[in-house]
């Protein structure tokens, strides 16, 4: 049903913090709203919105999304482009937050007044923004909510870094497991490693208190004690997983795929491939957008599928492929393929595909749940390591790989985590558990799920705003 402009419940703007990993759940969300009445404007930092193919995501279940830019003064082309990730933000935030003000005036004068601004945690100057125009400001955390518990217990003063004392030994916050230190957030067990990452991850919890809401991209039954014990702090609410709606309760008619890649998937190549493997015969491999790996553990990893015998579909973005050993490629063209990007949800939902080997980024571990895929988990850092013990010992849908004293991951303990999930003598245990939360995270975002009462409720209260 196309759904006019005046008809519209409200307008909101989505401000996703820079990357793949972020803009994806926050415009997978932005469908849910709009398949609900809500019109909402994707805003992005002119930087990123020069590489965009588009500034409409059309829709077949509501108002179609909008991109608009705001200025993030890198907007010329004129060959300037910031010396650090420390100084883009930097930048962002001063020039963002005045041309971020004037789109919303901008918009007010169109007669399109916006009621509401979705901001990703690591953008919290947007709710200075939303209150300076008395708007509703709701609060977007990409990562799981232990992670999100832990950084705010840090932030507080109510963990103290570096570890000590208790601490050292295990790191507990309300309704979680306890972790070991290194199953913490990297910048947690490692204090000082990435200060200025630290300084952006506890940035989030500055002024969480005056957010409207708190959406979590989870589904309720993945962390029930952690959400309840975050909901007596804030409006918190269970929104996730966000995942195109085609591998879930299908009710957004053609939402097979997020709709804006940072990076172009070899798609036809990557499905012609996996149509020539058996049934469960590949492991998909991926580091996902951002993370950028040892030569040393590119060698064990490359040399360890090999040895497999096991059929890999390898994602080395362009930029890595220099770190590949020599060869590896065309000595396995049968065994493997490598490439520079793939659609990763085509991949993971493909029959071929028997297991994931992943760093167990967050967004990669939802689609891994959603699609029911087991998982060999090869954290890097930030909150990987506490995702992936989620994986192995509490979701109990893969296995972590163990480390050498160098942090990598050797040859023969990668041949042996991947047969472990696909033949080992806990594969079937396994396969029963990916069963379960594959349909408990589509219940949750199907008609009456937990996720999508949340997401009516949230609809509800903009439309009265």
């Amino acid at each position: 049903m196309e759904v006019t402009k005046q008809a519209h419940k409200a307008h909101v703007l989505v401000f996703p913090f820079i990357g793949q990993g972020h803009v994806n759940p926050m415009l997978q969300f932005s469908k849910r709203l709009a398949s609900k009445g809500i019109k909402p404007t994707l805003i992005t930092a002119q930087y990123i919105f020069k590489s965009m193919q588009t500034t409409t995501i059309q829709t077949q279940f509501g108002p179609s999304i909008q991109i608009r830019s705001i200025s993030d003064g890198y907007d010329d082309d004129g060959g300037n482009h910031p010396e650090s990730i420390a100084a883009y933000l930097d930048s962002l935030r001063v020039n963002g937050a005045k041309s971020l003000a004037q789109l919303i005036m901008k918009l007010n004068e169109e007669g399109d007044p916006v009621q509401a601004i979705i901001y990703d945690g690591f953008l919290p100057w947007a709710l200075d923004v939303a209150k300076q125009f008395g708007l509703v400001a709701g609060l977007f955390f990409t990562q799981s909510c232990t992670v999100n518990s832990i950084y705010y217990h840090v932030q507080r003063g109510l963990i103290q870094l570096p570890l000590t004392g208790p601490d050292s030994i295990k790191v507990s916050v309300p309704g979680a497991p306890e972790l070991h230190p290194l199953e913490a957030p990297s910048f947690v067990h490692t204090y000082g490693s990435y200060p200025f990452w630290f300084d952006v991850i506890l940035g989030q919890f500055f002024n969480i208190d005056q957010a409207d809401w708190v959406l979590c991209n989870i589904f309720y039954d993945m962390e029930k004690e952690v959400v309840d014990w975050m909901a007596k702090l804030w409006k918190v609410r269970t929104i996730g997983p966000t995942v195109p709606s085609y591998y879930l309760d299908k009710r957004l008619e053609d939402d097979t795929d997020y709709g804006l890649h940072l990076l172009k998937p070899d798609t036809t190549l990557c499905k012609n491939w996996l149509d020539s493997k058996p049934k469960g015969s590949v492991a998909y491999v991926s580091f996902g957008s951002a993370v950028e790996l040892f030569e040393e553990q590119f060698q064990e990893l490359a040399w360890g599928l090999k040895n497999s015998q096991i059929n890999f579909l390898w994602v080395v973005r362009e930029s890595e492929q220099a770190k590949l050993p020599v060869g590896i490629i065309d000595e396995n063209s049968r065994q493997g393929l490598v490439v520079g990007w793939a659609s990763q949800l085509e991949v993971l939902a493909h029959e071929a595909t028997g297991c994931f080997v992943t760093h167990c980024g967050f967004n990669s571990v939802l689609e891994a749940l959603s699609l029911g895929v087991s998982v060999v988990g090869v954290p890097q850092w930030t909150d990987q390591g506490t995702n992936a013990k989620f994986v192995e010992d509490i979701w109990g849908v893969g296995v972590k790989a163990k480390v050498d004293d160098k942090g990598i991951v050797q040859r023969k303990q990668l041949e042996e985590c991947i047969r472990e999930v696909m033949e080992g003598e806990n594969s079937e245990e396994i396969k029963n558990n990916l069963s379960k939360w594959k349909k408990l995270a589509k219940e949750a975002v199907d008609e009456g799920g937990s996720s999508d009462k949340n997401i009516d409720e949230f609809v509800a209260y903009l439309a009265e705003s």
